[in-house]
Formats: structure tokens, sequence, C-alpha cells
């Protein structure tokens, strides 16, 4: 794809995309949506489940239960309290006390009722009505008049002086409750599939940003985006696509210049050394090394240059099988140079930049210290990449700079034995370009340590 149809189709959104619905309204429409899904369904609870029936108690099971102390239901407690407080003049509450101490034969002073169901409404009055007059009314509210439901207490003074209180057991849950959390138990399992698939479905999209960042990182040609989704997604896609545009653009650029003035130095310094052909011999040759020197720098700049701007095909390759075929060679040529055991480290990358990442460091400490340990191993989804050497090392101030493009470390490596100070330079290069890092330190024991990591 050249750059104009790669710009063009970057700015240019498809008319489908216009007529998307926004982000906006799709996270607006499915909270909506989710929300009148559970009210239905807190409906379909409220119709379809039976109303509480609440458990009602006679005066006369009271009474059973104060004189036996103990109930078979267990739905009363009975416990030794201090003297009650005086409870409410209700008629009604009144009535139950006298019907509890009868049924006890004791004064009625001794028995002391507190329904709190005068206080409003109760689940008896709204579930079963009275029935009119000539239906059972009367009737029904004679029988309910002996009857305890709800929160109650009932206070017994027994003959001793001592007071015993009556009560239902307090429950957390009742079946009824059970019911209803059930029910809220599988509506949340009901909505929660369309609720993961929607929100997956909206979140793709932010997911796609970052993995293309991530890919941007291994690799600046990498394909642009794809211009789907809501119009906002849409619109942030085009304009990483753009920048990614103008960062290659950015990059080609500089590469092209550096290209042009390396190729340019060539002119003049092919005409000095014609000059200097009729110099005197001590000026001749020094003059001569100079150029040599400097013609090689021109050389292994543009080697750079073509390296780093060649079109490369990413695939999947075996890091130590490079790394084994690197030692060979190295050993091959007389150096001392050690590959450590471990397992296969397959990853996805530029086989030939990768190699030559390899080499560089291997032949640097070979030439510089004389031995080189290679070391491999992954962790944490990072292919980990060290050659050690015993060597004389770098200063701190050098190790800053060791990367920077035509640094040399005179300390340790002089003019005679020195190369061009793009090893490394290249060496961080193709690391970053495939996403990862290079670093170089001292050794504690001596020599350097350079260390390489490559995302698997």
């Amino acid at each position: 794809m050249t750059a104009l149809a790669r710009r063009a189709s970057v700015v240019a959104l498809p008319g489908s995309l216009s007529r998307s619905w926004p982000l906006f309204l799709r996270i607006f429409a499915t909270m909506l949506v989710t929300v009148l899904f559970v009210q239905v369904l807190n409906f379909g609870a409220f119709v379809l489940m039976p109303p509480p029936s609440p458990v009602i108690f006679t005066s006369s099971r009271i009474a059973t239960v104060a004189r036996t102390g103990r109930d078979a239901s267990h739905l009363l407690t009975i416990h030794a309290t201090g003297a009650p407080r005086a409870a409410a003049e209700n008629p009604r509450d009144l009535a139950l006390a006298r019907s509890i101490a009868s049924d006890l034969r004791l004064p009625a002073a001794s028995v002391l009722v507190e329904s709190g169901q005068h206080k409003g409404p109760t689940i008896i009055g709204v579930f079963r009505p009275p029935l009119p007059m000539g239906m059972g009314g009367p009737r029904q509210h004679r029988a309910m008049d002996d009857a305890l439901f709800g929160d109650f207490t009932v206070s017994i003074r027994r003959p001793d002086g001592t007071w015993l209180m009556v009560e239902p057991v307090e429950r957390l849950l009742s079946p009824w409750r059970m019911r209803f959390v059930l029910w809220f138990v599988l509506a949340a399992v009901a909505i929660a599939p369309l609720a993961w698939g929607v929100s997956r479905r909206i979140a793709k999209p932010i997911a796609l940003f970052a993995a293309a960042a991530d890919r941007l990182g291994r690799d600046p040609r990498a394909e642009p985006l794809t211009l789907t989704g809501p119009s906002e997604i849409a619109e942030a896609a085009a304009a990483f696509n753009q920048m990614q545009e103008r960062l290659n653009r950015y990059v080609e650029d500089r590469t092209t210049l550096i290209a042009a003035v390396a190729h340019d130095l060539r002119t003049p310094l092919m005409r000095l050394s014609l000059r200097l052909e009729k110099a005197p011999d001590d000026l001749r040759l020094a003059g001569e090394e100079d150029i040599r020197e400097m013609s090689d720098r021109i050389g292994a700049a543009m080697a750079f240059v073509r390296e780093m701007t060649r079109h490369v095909r990413r695939q999947r390759l075996d890091l130590r099988s490079l790394a084994e075929s690197v030692v060979s060679d190295a050993s091959d040529a007389g150096g001392d140079v050690m590959l450590h055991a471990g397992p296969s480290i397959v990853m996805e990358g530029d086989a030939p930049s990768l190699k030559a990442l390899l080499t560089n460091l291997v032949s640097n400490a070979v030439k510089y210290a004389g031995n080189a340990e290679v070391t491999l191993r992954s962790e944490r989804g990072v292919a980990i990449i060290e050659v050690a050497d015993t060597g004389p090392g770098m200063l701190p101030s050098d190790l800053v700079r060791a990367f920077e493009p035509f640094f040399r470390a005179e300390r340790s490596r002089s003019r005679d034995t020195g190369g061009t100070g793009l090893g490394l330079a290249s060496v961080r290069a193709v690391a970053r370009a495939h996403g990862g890092d290079a670093t170089i330190a001292s050794r504690p024991g001596g020599g350097l340590l350079a260390r390489v990591t490559l995302p698997v």
C-alpha cells in the first residue's frame, strides 16, 4: 500500500460508520434495557409468587409453651427476664392477656401482652381482609381476636415472683424471603450472559487499541487499524492510524537525510585523498589513515541505515536456534564462546536482525574481553538474552553512553582494535524495533553483562 493510499484510508470513514450508534448511546441503551429487564423480573416475582403466610399463635398455645417451658415447633423462645415495663392499654392485648392468664390459672395482672399489631395495617389485613357481614365476618373477627402474629412479647409473672418472656424466634430468612432471594439469584444468572456479551462487544474496540499500541511498539510498519465500531472508536482509530503514518514518515525522512549526508561525504573524501598524494610521506600516511577511518564510519552508517529501513517480514522463530548458530560461528573462528543450556524460546521477529544482534554482542565480548557466555531464558512472557564477559569492563560514565552511535570507550578500546561504534547502537535499535530494549552493566566480579529483553 502506498503512502498516499494509506493516508486516504486513514482519513476516510465508511458511510456505515457514520450511521453507527455512538458509544454513549450504546452504553445508555444497554443500561436502560438492563434496568427494564430487571424490573420485568421483579414484577414477575410480585405477580407469580404467593404472598407470605404469617405464623399465627393462639392464646392457648402461648399458655401451653409457658407451662411446659418448650416449643416443639421451635418457633417461640422462652427465657427469664426482669420486670417488664407497663404494657400499652390496648383492648385486644388486654383480652389476650386475660385469656392466657385464665389458661395458666394466674391473676390477670400477672400476664402482659404487647403485640404491636394495633400500630398499623398487618399482613393479615392486607392479604386476608375481613369478610363482610353475612359472610362469616364476625366469626373471623372472633377467631383473629384470639391470635398473635408478627412481633409480640408475652410477659408472665410466675408464682415465685420471677418473670418469663415468650416471643417468636427472630429469623433472618423466612421461607418467603428465601423464595425472593432465590428469584433474585435466578434473575442475576439469567441477565449475566447478556451483560457479559454486551460488555465485551463495547470493550472490544478498546482492546484493539491496546493491541495496536503494542504492535506499533514491536513493528512501526504494522498494518493500520481497521475503522470499525461506534463513531467515537472509528474517529480514534483514524487518528491512531494518522499518528502511525506521521511517525513512519518522520523516521523515513530522518533516515533518508542521514543516508544522503553519509553518501555526499564520500566525494570530498575522495578529493582529499587525491590531493594528499603530493604531500610529504608522513603527512600523507596520517591523512590516509584518517580518510580510511572516516570512510569506514560512513560505510558503517550507510549499512546501519539500510538495515533499519529495509522492509522486514516477521515470522515465528526459535531464538535459541539463532543463538546456537551465532555461537557455533564464533567458536569456529577461534573465539572462547559458551551457550548455557536451556529450553527453546519461540517468538515472532525478524531472523536476520536478531541474528545480527546476537552476533554484535558476542563479537564485542570476544574482541575486547577474549570470551563470552551466552544465556537465554524466558520470564513472564519476556525473552532475556544475556552476554557476559570477564574483560576489563567500562567506566560508569562510559556505560551511560555505550549505546550512542559512534561512541567508543578509548580507555579500553584503542583505535587499532576498536570498531566504528555502531555495534551496540544497532543492538538497541533492533531490540526496540521488536518492542524490547537493551542495557549494559558492569559485573560484580569484573567484566560486562549485556542484557536484551524481547517480548515473546
